[in-house]
């Protein structure tokens, strides 16, 4: 016969009930740990990111920084945003917001509910307020990593003083660069529902009919695209040979305005932009016109290149043609219009 086993005891009861809380209560010291280590990472590596763009000639501040966001995510708030680089080019902002999750700490969203402010080195402050304006950041070590902006119901106003911009607003604005296959990269970038500004170039070519634009291309070579500054960047690229091949671009308003079927360009060692585009237009001698009038080409140039574009549209079809941009010039057909775009100031 078998004795009955021994009841259970009071120890073995309590050690039952208390390890399960045990473990819980070391996992939450665990994550409180790895949530603050995590927290002060972020504003260790904001400062780093500040300070080496600062030493690089750009200027990077902000006014006040929290950060929030505990058990499960990195909250950052930054207030009076300023980033400016060294040609003039800035942008501002009242309020930034960031979020990042614990468990994907290099996906980072961000937005500017207040707005945000671009300058131009010439042109002056332009203010954008939008319904939404949003960006987000990820696989930081891509070459480009992916980056991606979107800005609804947009409304664009230049300061005081400041020459006009060529939108008043649009209903939606899109820019994406992604990672490709075999060192390249793409830059995407669309707007649909935009309102061309009185009396700027757009606005003499559309007038008052909604403005749409698209761009969609490949960098090869793209992790050579590095440098402290924006010149030492562009220089690194040209030099490894790099170029862009552009798939698709033009600009529409009730209709064709211009498109880009193909090209491919490079940047020479004086900053400007090389290479050919192909285009089709319809427009092409309002165009030319209207940059004559804006004194981006002179008069001359324009009258010569627009009646070249009047002897081919004479079937009244869209003409297919070329712009190269070649020596420092830009060419359409046999016509030279003026120095090519500048890239960067080699200065």
């Amino acid at each position: 016969m078998s004795l009955p086993d021994p009841p259970p005891s009071g120890k073995s009861r309590h050690a039952v009930v208390v390890i399960p809380f045990v473990l819980v209560g070391l996992f939450v010291i665990a994550w409180s740990a790895a949530w603050f280590w995590a927290r002060g990472e972020a504003a260790r590596r904001m400062d780093a990111y500040r300070d080496a763009w600062n030493r690089a000639g750009y200027h990077l501040a902000w006014k006040d920084r929290e950060i929030g966001g505990f058990p499960f995510r990195i909250d950052v708030t930054i207030t009076e945003v300023s980033v400016r680089e060294p040609s003039g080019w800035a942008l501002e902002a009242p309020r930034i917001e960031g979020e990042a999750y614990m468990h994907a700490p290099t996906l980072w969203l961000v937005a500017a509910p207040a707005g945000i402010t671009f300058v131009r080195p010439v042109g002056g402050p332009v203010a954008v307020k939008g319904e939404l304006i949003r960006a987000s950041l990820s696989h930081l070590q891509n070459h480009p990593p992916n980056f991606s902006f979107e800005g609804t119901k947009l409304v664009f106003t230049p300061a005081p003083g400041a020459q006009p911009f060529a939108l008043t607003a649009a209903d939606r604005a899109e820019f994406h660069l992604r990672q490709g296959p075999d060192d390249e990269g793409g830059v995407f970038l669309s707007l649909e529902g935009g309102k061309a500004r009185p009396g700027t170039l757009l606005g003499r070519l559309a007038g008052e009919r909604p403005v749409s634009m698209q761009w969609n291309s490949t960098l090869s070579k793209v992790s050579a695209f590095r440098g402290a500054t924006w010149p030492d960047a562009v220089r690194n690229w040209a030099r490894a040979g790099g170029t862009m091949t552009v798939r698709n671009a033009g600009i529409s308003a009730g209709g064709p305005l211009v498109g880009v079927r193909s090209g491919t360009l490079a940047v020479g060692p004086d900053g400007r932009a090389s290479g050919v585009l192909n285009v089709t237009t319809a427009q092409a001698p309002r165009a030319f016109d209207a940059l004559a009038a804006e004194n981006l080409i002179g008069a001359d140039a324009a009258q010569t290149a627009s009646a070249v574009a009047r002897a081919r549209l004479a079937d009244g079809e869209a003409i297919e043609a070329e712009i190269n941009f070649q020596a420092g010039r830009t060419t359409f057909g046999p016509v030279s219009l003026g120095p090519a775009p500048k890239v960067y100031d080699p200065r």
